[in-house]
């Protein structure tokens, strides 16, 4: 047996993408179709004696349970592979971000001209921060889901299958790329800062240059 990211528990693919056709007609901004088949999650589970527990790359389901707790236990198992699929949209996201930047250190190093306007550069910041604000605020990365609370048991399937698939070392690292990316988008923005002072200046310097002519021109005109 097979659970896979669309979250079912030996369902047959047929009736698996009937429901899915279902629930796609009320999607809100979906992700793109290529980056949900290309990203999942898959471990193989069995039913058999003792305890439910994440082993070894397995999960083990007790066959004595009653079907309102392999409800719940499989929730818990679910909830965290559904997790870690989310992230790793998230992870591609963030490394196309990198990879939309990465040209710019070593064109600021070369003395280069950042081709970017300040609209670009003020996209790109909204961009970082949207995607941080996901992470670390509006999603439930970086704690235990109120539900699992007062439910202990659950709750330690819920962590065991987050720590197998390294959620809280894959959020940090990401949160050390953000940081970076932080960085240099304040540097991009300090850069075109400067530029847009050193333009004014110019600009009252000229001015303050053609002043003396304008009046020579306007005394010889009267």
């Amino acid at each position: 047996y097979k659970f896979n990211s669309q979250l079912s528990w030996t369902i047959p693919s047929g009736q698996m993408k009937h429901v899915m056709r279902i629930l796609e007609g009320h999607e809100i901004q979906p992700y793109e179709v290529a980056l949900v088949h290309w990203e999942n999650e898959e471990i193989n589970y069995r039913i058999g004696e003792g305890h439910s527990k994440l082993h070894k790359g397995e999960i083990l389901l007790n066959s004595e349970m009653d079907p309102e707790q392999a409800v719940l236990e499989k929730f818990a198992f679910s909830n965290a592979l559904s997790k870690s699929v989310k992230l790793a949209i998230w992870e591609i996201s963030l490394d196309n971000f990198v990879e939309s930047i990465q040209s710019i250190p070593e064109m600021l190093k070369a003395g280069k001209r950042v081709k970017l306007s300040r609209a670009e550069v003020m996209q790109k910041i909204g961009e970082l921060f949207a995607l941080r604000h996901r992470i670390n605020l509006s999603s439930d990365l970086l704690m235990t889901p109120d539900f699992y609370w007062d439910r202990e048991s659950l709750g330690q399937l819920y962590d065991k299958t987050c720590q197998f698939l390294s959620i809280d070392r894959r959020v940090k690292v990401m949160n050390e790329k953000l940081q970076h990316c932080t960085e240099l988008t304040d540097m991009m923005r300090n850069h075109l800062n400067e530029k847009h002072t050193l333009r004014l200046e110019w600009m009252i310097v000229v001015l303050i240059a053609i002043e003396p002519v304008i009046r020579v021109f306007i005394f010889y005109l009267l």
